[in-house]
């Protein structure tokens, strides 16, 4: 067995617990985040806003990755599962 693999093994059980946790605190976990944002972009004077919102955003969608819940902007989002949608016909 290689190195990794005993690493993944090894790291398997914290893996399924900080899911278990992002699950059960997500909410709370994302009204850390935005209030670390907001500190942080007054500190900085809103100099930089929209890299702060991107990382927010971004954290935010890993803890819902973690959680195994779809993001609230995937909402309209095609993620490659079920039939498409059938093609109009022809105009003439």
């Amino acid at each position: 067995m290689g190195f990794l693999q005993s690493l993944k093994d090894k790291l398997a059980p914290a893996k399924a617990k900080v899911a278990d946790l992002a699950q059960q605190h997500g909410d709370k976990i994302g009204q850390g985040l935005d209030k670390a944002a907001k500190v942080v972009d007054d500190k900085t004077k809103g100099k930089y806003s929209d890299k702060i919102q991107t990382g927010t955003g971004k954290a935010k969608d890993a803890v819902d990755r973690l959680a195994g819940t779809p993001d609230e902007g995937d909402a309209g989002k095609d993620t490659g599962g079920g039939t498409a949608p059938p093609t109009p016909p022809p105009a003439p």
